[in-house]
């Protein structure tokens, strides 16, 4: 669904640029729609009708609904026409010091490829079940003047770390470890991150639930959108 919205936005964005003037035009100052109407081009007019007919398709089928506004000990911050979302948590961590966990996630960034010999049995599964589709998150874990970084993957129904990093300080540079990649750490050292996160609540679950956020919010910033070129054609 996400992946067809884009195209149809894509479609929608190459009419808008051949309905646009190529050059600057005088027009008269008038009240009445009506008035207004009779001065669109013929291809503006196709072009409302096409966007109307757009606008009315997302709305009518699955339409979004309004974003939660917390997951589990999360507060979601919702970021209306922007590519990302950001949930925030505070926690009390080892001893009388308390965390602070912010998660920066994408929308949709990539998705699952099939193996090149991958069985037909499998290619006809993945046909079935549709694209899976890749997020990506940025989480911090600050505590006093310390901050671990993780990068992950989210896919539908698991999360997967693809690197930790080590800050001084929130916003700071890396110290001299850097970024490591966490499938060159020791077995035991991978377990560790897995259960810091897990005991932090960034695991399936959250992966799960942002893939329904972010499919929500792809439908809502696309509405948004096309509303926002009907408006400019209609003026």
């Amino acid at each position: 669904m996400a992946r067809a919205l884009l195209r149809r936005r894509g479609a929608l964005s190459s009419l808008l640029s051949a309905a646009a003037p190529t050059a600057p035009s005088l027009v008269p100052s008038l009240s009445s729609a009506a008035a207004l109407a009779q001065l669109r081009s013929p291809l503006d007019e196709r072009l409302l009708r096409l966007l109307r007919s757009e606008i009315s398709y997302v709305a009518d089928r699955r339409p979004p609904h309004q974003p939660p506004t917390s997951f589990r000990s999360f507060a979601v911050e919702d970021r209306p026409g922007e590519q990302w979302v950001r949930l925030r948590a505070a926690r009390r961590g080892p001893g009388a010091g308390e965390e602070a966990i912010k998660i920066d996630a994408t929308l949709f960034d990539g998705v699952a490829e099939l193996p090149p010999d991958a069985s037909l049995f499998n290619r006809v599964e993945a046909l079935e079940q549709g694209p899976r589709l890749h997020l990506s998150l940025i989480v911090e874990v600050a505590r006093a003047d310390r901050v671990l970084g993780f990068i992950c993957s989210a896919w539908p129904d698991n999360l997967t770390v693809r690197h930790v990093l080590t800050l001084r300080g929130a916003g700071a540079a890396t110290d001299d470890r850097g970024a490591r990649d966490f499938t060159k750490l020791e077995p035991a050292e991978r377990e560790a991150v897995k259960k810091f996160l897990q005991e932090r609540e960034v695991d399936a679950e959250l992966a799960e639930f942002l893939h329904d956020y972010v499919a929500n919010k792809e439908k809502m910033e696309m509405l948004r959108w096309l509303k926002t070129v009907e408006s400019f054609v209609e003026k």
